[in-house]
Formats: C-alpha cells, sequence, structure tokens
C-alpha cells in the first residue's frame, strides 16, 4: 500500500512545530525565532528543489545534472568552511577540495562500478546518492578541520618543541591529525554501530513508506552506509593533510595562517 500526501498532511505535519515552540518559551531556550526560521527554509527550501528536480527528471540533460551536482558540491564546501571556527584565508579552498574530491570520486564508483547505472547522469540515481554523501562528508568534514585547527593553535607550543628535538614535520602534528580525523568519523561510525537496531535511517525509511520492497530499502541503505563511511574519511583525510600543508612553511617551520 502506498500512502499519497496532500499539503493538508504536509500542515498537520507543520502544526507539530507548535510544540516544540511551547517547550522553547516554556524553558526560556530563546529558540523561538530559530525554530520558526528553521521550519520556515525547511518548507521552502525543499518546496524549491522539489519542483526543480522533476523539472531536471523530465528533461534528464547531462549539462543540466552536472550543474546541480556542481551547485551542491560549491554549497557542501563553503557549509563545511563556515562551520569551522578559526578560519584562515585558503580554508575555503581547501574544503572545496576535501568535499569535492571524496563525494566525487565515491559517487563515480557507486554509479559506474556497485549500480552500474545508465546513463550515468541519470538524475534519479546520482542527485539523492551525491545528496546524501555530501551532507554527512561535509559534516565530517568540517569536525576534522575545526579540532585540527584548534589543538594546532592550542598546541603550538608543544609543536615547536617536537621540531627542535629533530622531529619531522607530520611527526610533530601526527598526534593532532589522528585525534582530529577520529572526531570527523565518529558520528559516521556511531550511526553504522546502530542502524537497524536503534535507528532506521532517512533513505530506508522513505523508500519502504513510497512502498518499495523492505529487502531492497535494506540492500541500497547497506549501500550508501558504506558510501558514506568511505567518502567521510576520504573527505576527513584530505582536509587534514591540506590544514597540515598551511601550517608548515617551505622550510618546514611551523606557522599560524591568517
Amino acid at each position: 500500500m502506498q500512502v499519497f500526501l496532500t499539503y493538508s498532511d504536509v500542515a498537520l505535519a507543520s502544526g507539530l512545530i507548535v510544540i516544540v515552540l511551547l517547550i522553547s518559551w516554556k524553558l526560556r531556550l530563546k529558540l523561538t525565532s530559530t525554530l520558526l526560521m528553521a521550519a520556515v527554509r525547511t518548507i521552502v527550501q525543499l518546496s524549491f528543489i522539489g519542483l526543480i528536480l522533476a523539472w531536471i527528471f523530465a528533461r534528464e540533460q547531462w549539462y543540466e545534472v552536472l550543474l546541480i551536482l556542481t551547485i551542491m558540491t560549491l554549497i557542501a564546501g563553503s557549509a563545511a568552511k563556515n562551520r569551522v571556527k578559526r578560519s584562515y584565508k585558503g580554508l575555503l579552498t581547501d574544503t572545496l577540495i576535501a568535499v569535492g574530491t571524496s563525494a566525487t570520486l565515491v559517487t563515480a564508483v557507486a554509479m559506474i562500478v556497485i549500480l552500474r547505472v545508465q546513463p550515468w547522469y541519470t538524475p534519479q540515481f546520482i542527485i539523492p546518492i551525491l545528496g546524501l554523501i555530501l551532507g554527512n562528508s561535509l559534516t565530517a568534514i568540517s569536525l576534522t578541520s575545526n579540532q585540527l585547527i584548534e589543538n594546532f593553535h592550542e598546541q603550538q607550543g608543544r609543536i615547536e618543541m617536537m621540531l627542535s628535538l629533530s622531529a619531522r614535520p607530520f611527526e610533530a602534528v601526527h598526534e593532532q591529525i589522528r585525534a582530529a580525523i577520529t572526531n570527523g568519523m565518529t558520528p559516521t561510525l556511531n550511526s553504522m554501530l546502530v542502524v537497524g537496531i536503534v535507528s532506521l535511517p532517512g533513505m530506508m525509511t522513505g523508500q519502504i513508506l513510497a512502498g518499495a520492497d523492505p529487502t531492497q530499502a535494506v540492500r541500497y541503505q547497506i549501500i550508501t552506509m558504506f558510501l558514506i563511511c568511505v567518502s567521510s574519511t576520504l573527505g576527513c583525510t584530505i582536509s587534514a593533510l591540506l590544514i597540515y600543508r598551511r601550517f608548515f612553511n617551505k622550510n618546514k617551520q611551523f606557522i599560524l595562517p591568517h
């Protein structure tokens, strides 16, 4: 059985936000304006993208699909950069490279090797897959970048001491890099540990609600979880290495970029 949702159903679901607003008001959380803005943006943004996707799905032009994918990647890179507290000149470039490289490679493998979709730019597949990968990768990359930059600033003395004791640049910051990548990967790993037991992910739930075979929904979810894990790991590693490069000059001296 498939349930078709109407605008009235959406309006009823939107009414549930009133409960959140009441809690915010009662506990003086000062989140009322933020909650209202988030609710409005959710409706507007998803409705807008729904119209765009319906138009693109009907046309299936490779250049239009590529344009959407590029815009999604640029927005993800910018969002990852904006979540980092201590910025420096070139951080946007680094986050774009980390997000774009990891997401593009993993999405290409998914479309060409795993799903074997023909043509590769079929919007029904490539857009939602890239969206899932980007959404999780940007979170992992921003967590890694934020912690690594903070660690470099806070542990400058320790790093310089190790360098003075003849440690190589990478040896001097290896512990900070390891901790930052681990921090970035934690949300993804936590999700994988409890998926199917504590939580049913959005993609799987959406397919089941839309009437898909549960076994097929499970297989798609397994694939996407592995894709997200690989993309997040690649993105965190690339981001950490790019940041590491920024904090050392040509003479292998530790510096704080601005």
